[in-house]
């Protein structure tokens, strides 16, 4: 029987996780200076992309539970970087000024944390790493 060492090793549960924490940290540190979180910036980089998109769409596009994006929605509502109306049943999301003026420091963000993973893994391998990953959770999401 291998070692308890090398079994976490070899189990995607606890390197997923790991990976999972140490990206967390890295991406945090890149999105800093926006003042928002990895979460946050990217649910208002997809409104900015997206004018009037639906809660329930950026849950779909953020893989997050819905009441997990209405607790952001209502941070960036508070924040005025975005506004909500209501069409119908529909809940739909729009940037304001301020949250348009986030687009360029959002991005500088993204592409340093971006460089920074493909510094240490290379280019490459961690684009390709990234879409492994997300076939393989969509795989499992669909189990």
């Amino acid at each position: 029987m291998p070692d308890k060492k090398s079994i976490i090793h070899h189990c995607l549960y606890f390197t997923c996780n790991a990976l999972a924490r140490q990206i967390t940290r890295m991406a945090e540190e890149a999105f800093k200076p926006t003042g928002l979180s990895p979460s946050h910036a990217f649910l208002i980089m997809l409104v900015n992309d997206q004018p009037g998109i639906s809660q329930k769409e950026l849950a779909a596009a953020l893989q997050l539970a819905p009441s997990t994006v209405t607790r952001f929605v209502d941070v960036l509502v508070h924040k005025e970087y975005v506004r909500r109306e209501t069409d119908g049943k529909n809940t739909l999301i729009y940037s304001t000024t301020k949250g348009k003026a986030l687009e360029k420091p959002i991005a500088e963000a993204w592409s340093s944390l971006h460089d920074r993973y493909a510094r240490i893994l290379g280019k490459e391998e961690g684009d390709r790493l990234a879409a492994e990953l997300d076939q393989a959770s969509r795989l499992i999401e669909r189990e």
